[in-house]
């Protein structure tokens, strides 16, 4: 088995190129070390799989390789390389967004067309495609609204992904990831400052009244749905991954404090763009490739606690 992953050395990529390694399939591991947060993360994300004998690891952007080449003999090709962050893609930096989560994202369906041994081409979209969804849990059928940028560009993401899949038959498989975290998360994400801020006793900025609530993903759970839809998603199909973990912010709050008591919260305004409540109804993927997440809200944040604390 031949496997292509891009953005692979970053939060969940680095672990799903792990993972893929550890099953025995060759690995083509690309990242281009995007500066949305630093590169030095990313290069400590990779430290673990760029020097093994089954992993090809690639520091180069997509739009300068020959991707008909590269994709020539893969069987699943993961896709998972993007500008990430709702909060950041208003204004002037749009223009990153739609370099990086749709024009890359049409270069590598249109190379993967020719990819004769393709299995799947799975689309790492967002849970940000859904904007306010009109009903939670929500399931796949709910009309797309994103309210942000960032959202807007997933939501075109899934499009393009559909259209290669009728007109060419690109076996491409949507997931819908609601709020990953876990060891190696993004520096920006809400776990990771807060977690720091206790560690090095400096205040944690929460944006809105903390009510608000997210359906949280442990990275694992994420990684172990990704694997499966390669294996059995149904082409042309989205499916969420979710946690099965919906819990407010001042909830989840309250479980860091329990470990690190020295956590102190400011309020601020709510930002734009960031949905107010989000749930996944995941009865799809259970159907169709046996998804079932098994790491609930507190035994994740104690994990993610745990790879803080070894490395300040």
């Amino acid at each position: 088995m031949k496997v292509i992953i891009t953005g692979a050395a970053g939060f969940i990529g680095s672990h799903l190129t792990e993972r893929c390694l550890a099953l025995g399939w060759d690995v083509v591991a690309i990242d281009s070390l995007t500066t949305y947060y630093s590169p030095a993360v990313k290069v400590r994300n990779a430290q673990g799989f760029h020097a093994h004998h089954r992993c090809t690891y690639l520091e180069q952007d997509l739009l300068d390789l020959d991707l008909v080449a590269l994709f020539a003999d893969a069987n699943v090709i993961f896709h998972l390389a993007a500008q990430a962050g709702v909060r950041a893609s208003w204004g002037q930096s749009f223009d990153v967004y739609t370099q990086l989560n749709v024009t890359v994202l049409q270069r590598a369906l249109e190379a993967a067309r020719h990819a004769e041994g393709l299995t799947r081409f799975v689309f790492v979209s967002s849970s940000s495609v859904y904007g306010e969804a009109e009903a939670l849990p929500t399931s796949e059928e709910q009309i797309l609204r994103p309210v942000s940028p960032y959202g807007a560009t997933k939501a075109l993401g899934e499009h393009l992904s559909y259209l290669y899949y009728r007109n060419y038959g690109v076996p491409v498989v949507m997931l819908r990831y609601f709020s990953v975290y876990g060891p190696r998360q993004r520096p920006d994400m809400a776990f990771y400052r807060a977690i720091e801020a206790a560690l090095q006793r400096r205040d944690f900025v929460l944006y809105g009244d903390g009510l608000q609530t997210r359906d949280f993903t442990f990275v694992e759970d994420a990684v172990e749905g990704t694997i499966r839809a390669a294996d059995s998603g149904h082409p042309g199909r989205a499916y969420n991954i979710g946690g099965g973990s919906r819990i407010s912010m001042l909830d989840v709050l309250q479980i860091v404090r329990r470990e690190l008591p020295g956590l102190v919260v400011r309020h601020a305004e709510g930002q734009q763009g960031d949905a107010r409540d989000t749930a996944a109804d995941v009865r799809l993927a259970r159907s169709h490739f046996g998804y079932e997440p098994s790491w609930d809200v507190e035994r994740g944040l104690l994990e993610q606690m745990k790879w803080h604390r070894a490395r300040n």
